[in-house]
Protein backbone atom coordinates (compact mmCIF):
# COMPACT_ATOMS: atom_id res chain seq x y z
CA UNK A 1 0.00 0.00 0.00
CA UNK A 2 1.38 3.45 -0.85
CA UNK A 3 2.11 6.23 1.05
CA UNK A 4 -0.45 8.93 1.53
CA UNK A 5 0.91 11.96 0.10
CA UNK A 6 -0.05 15.10 2.54
CA UNK A 7 -0.02 18.61 0.83
CA UNK A 8 1.91 21.49 1.39
CA UNK A 9 1.67 24.61 3.07
CA UNK A 10 1.55 27.91 -0.19
CA UNK A 11 2.52 30.81 0.18
CA UNK A 12 0.32 32.33 -2.43
CA UNK A 13 -1.92 31.32 -5.45
CA UNK A 14 1.06 31.49 -7.62
CA UNK A 15 3.03 29.09 -5.50
CA UNK A 16 0.08 26.95 -5.62
CA UNK A 17 -0.72 27.01 -9.34
CA UNK A 18 2.94 25.84 -9.80
CA UNK A 19 2.63 22.69 -7.64
CA UNK A 20 -0.66 21.79 -9.63
CA UNK A 21 1.04 22.13 -12.92
CA UNK A 22 3.60 19.59 -11.90
CA UNK A 23 1.20 17.02 -9.19
CA UNK A 24 -1.98 14.93 -10.04
CA UNK A 25 -5.08 16.04 -7.80
CA UNK A 26 -6.02 11.83 -7.22
CA UNK A 27 -2.56 11.42 -5.47
CA UNK A 28 -3.65 14.10 -2.89
CA UNK A 29 -8.01 13.43 -2.67
CA UNK A 30 -7.43 12.36 0.75
CA UNK A 31 -6.98 15.59 1.58
CA UNK A 32 -9.90 17.13 0.93
CA UNK A 33 -13.40 17.26 2.47
CA UNK A 34 -16.42 16.40 0.24
CA UNK A 35 -18.90 19.63 0.46
CA UNK A 36 -22.50 18.91 1.40
CA UNK A 37 -23.91 22.18 1.24
CA UNK A 38 -24.23 23.63 -2.39
CA UNK A 39 -21.57 26.47 -2.40
CA UNK A 40 -24.00 30.12 -3.25
CA UNK A 41 -22.03 32.82 -5.03
CA UNK A 42 -23.56 35.93 -5.13
CA UNK A 43 -23.19 38.51 -7.34
CA UNK A 44 -23.34 42.07 -7.03
CA UNK A 45 -26.53 43.19 -8.76
CA UNK A 46 -25.96 45.04 -12.12
CA UNK A 47 -27.46 48.16 -13.82
CA UNK A 48 -27.70 48.61 -17.47
CA UNK A 49 -26.22 52.04 -18.42
CA UNK A 50 -26.61 53.20 -21.52
CA UNK A 51 -24.15 56.24 -23.29
CA UNK A 52 -22.85 57.61 -26.45
CA UNK A 53 -19.08 57.23 -27.45
CA UNK A 54 -17.60 57.91 -30.82
CA UNK A 55 -17.06 55.70 -33.11
CA UNK A 56 -13.62 55.48 -33.19
CA UNK A 57 -13.19 55.07 -29.68
CA UNK A 58 -15.29 52.15 -29.95
CA UNK A 59 -12.88 50.29 -32.54
CA UNK A 60 -9.55 51.07 -30.60
CA UNK A 61 -11.85 49.32 -27.42
CA UNK A 62 -12.51 46.51 -29.77
CA UNK A 63 -8.97 46.16 -31.00
CA UNK A 64 -7.05 45.84 -27.54
CA UNK A 65 -9.79 44.17 -26.43
CA UNK A 66 -9.29 41.45 -28.68
CA UNK A 67 -5.17 41.79 -27.91
CA UNK A 68 -5.99 40.84 -24.81
CA UNK A 69 -8.41 37.70 -25.71
CA UNK A 70 -11.44 39.44 -23.91
CA UNK A 71 -14.86 40.92 -24.41
CA UNK A 72 -14.87 44.61 -25.45
CA UNK A 73 -17.52 45.20 -23.40
CA UNK A 74 -15.53 43.13 -20.23
CA UNK A 75 -12.24 45.63 -21.11
CA UNK A 76 -14.83 48.75 -21.20
CA UNK A 77 -16.05 47.88 -17.61
CA UNK A 78 -12.52 47.00 -16.26
CA UNK A 79 -11.57 50.58 -17.77
CA UNK A 80 -14.59 52.15 -16.46
CA UNK A 81 -13.65 50.54 -12.97
CA UNK A 82 -9.92 51.69 -12.72
CA UNK A 83 -10.53 55.35 -13.77
CA UNK A 84 -12.82 55.50 -10.94
CA UNK A 85 -10.22 53.57 -8.57
CA UNK A 86 -8.07 56.46 -9.62
CA UNK A 87 -10.19 59.07 -9.07
CA UNK A 88 -11.67 58.50 -5.87
CA UNK A 89 -7.95 58.05 -4.70
CA UNK A 90 -7.30 61.91 -5.74
CA UNK A 91 -10.41 62.89 -4.21
CA UNK A 92 -9.95 61.54 -0.92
Amino acid sequence: MSEKKKLPEFKNEDEEREFWETHDFTDYVHEFEEVKEPIVVTRPKKRLVTFRMEEEAVERIKRLADRKGMGWQTLMRALIYEGLEEEEKRAG
